[in-house]
């Protein structure tokens, strides 16, 4: 007979994997460079914000939330009934916790953003998508950074 130990390892392990999903995130704010664009130069345009509209930046969809969903799923499954049922447990509580482990995943990982919209001084209008972690308003002097990765961030 199997423990309810096995229960708390799944959970355990899924609150793990959640907690690597959600740090290997990549940053989409204006304030957080990549290694890679360290040191690197980017160019810069100023203009004036005409719009800025808040906006859901989706999570990440890997492989990892699926797999650690579907061994916890398979594990709490695997400590219900006997002999074909615990088969059958075994099977739905994977596939169900692949499910639940790719929609945590998405969950975890998606950002509030912002949708700025801006009138830079040459004329052209251009719209950036970035994290909603800076305060940008309509009729804010800001700035455009490029960099040579064609990454695109508006910073006042």
């Amino acid at each position: 007979m199997k423990t309810p130990g096995y229960k708390i390892t799944a959970l355990f392990l899924f609150a793990v994997v959640a907690l690597y999903i959600t740090g290997c995130a990549s940053s989409r704010s204006s304030e957080v460079y990549s290694r890679d664009q360290a040191r690197q130069v980017h160019t810069v345009e100023t203009g004036t914000v005409e719009s800025v509209k808040e906006v859901m930046i989706e999570g990440t969809k890997t492989p990892v939330g699926v797999a650690a969903g579907g061994v916890a799923g398979g594990v709490l499954g695997s400590t219900i009934g006997k002999g074909s049922g615990r088969t059958l447990a075994t099977v739905a509580g994977a596939l169900a916790g692949a499910a639940a482990g790719a929609a945590a995943e998405e969950g975890l990982t998606s950002k509030k953003g912002l949708e700025i919209v801006v009138k830079k001084d040459g004329g052209e209008t251009i719209v950036v998508v970035q994290e909603a972690d800076v305060a940008i308003y309509p009729n804010d002097r800001v700035r455009i950074l490029r960099g040579p990765d064609g990454t695109t961030r508006v910073s006042k």
